[in-house]
């Protein structure tokens, strides 16, 4: 089960919005609905999280390009959303995977994006997203600095687990409207 949000920076502080996933069906699809959250085109923050496996945070200020952190890559790369994020950060080169081509559950792997495991020379075992695609690593994979001057620090942002949204939110000043959408 997934829990999303959308943190609006005003100038009166923080609004949030329950971010209906139902309607994301590609990374294009969450930042346009980020980017329409926005407030006179100011910081918004989309938090994502998976039952504690993983959460991911993509930060949108106004037309720049968007900056994207996962906690755990490789249990993200397991899960429709997370899966988005994973691709964007390994640069994956298929352009936008539409979310109606994988299991949206997050227990399954749809049949294009089949997870392989593979043992290196050190019994390290990693996954790889197909034929050809970068290891996905077992940890965290993005910008951890793209919360830094909002107030969570990359060192922080990296030891997160359990409730990290809510730390997240903590940290932000917006625990009060994130726990009324929640």
């Amino acid at each position: 089960m997934y829990f999303a949000a959308l943190l609006a920076r005003t100038e009166d502080g923080w609004e949030a919005s329950d971010m209906e996933l139902d309607d994301v069906e590609s990374l294009s699809d969450l930042i346009d609905l980020a980017r329409s959250a926005a407030v006179d085109d100011d910081t918004v923050v989309a938090l994502i999280e998976q039952e504690d496996a993983w959460f991911g945070v993509v930060r949108v200020d106004g037309e720049e390009d968007p900056r994207y952190f996962v906690s755990n890559a490789s249990a993200a790369a397991r899960s429709s959303y997370g899966s988005m994020l994973t691709k964007e950060l390994l640069g994956s080169e298929e352009e936008d995977v539409e979310l109606d081509e994988l299991d949206l559950d997050g227990t399954e792997d749809g049949e294009e994006e089949t997870l392989t495991a593979f043992t290196d020379e050190d019994d390290d075992e990693d996954e790889t997203l197909g034929t050809g695609a970068e290891p996905v690593p077992a940890g965290p994979l993005g910008d951890p600095r793209l919360l830094d001057d909002l107030g969570v620090t990359h060192k922080q942002l990296m030891t997160l687990d359990g409730d990290a949204l809510s730390e997240i939110a903590d940290s932000l000043g917006a625990t009060e409207v994130l726990e009324a959408v929640r």
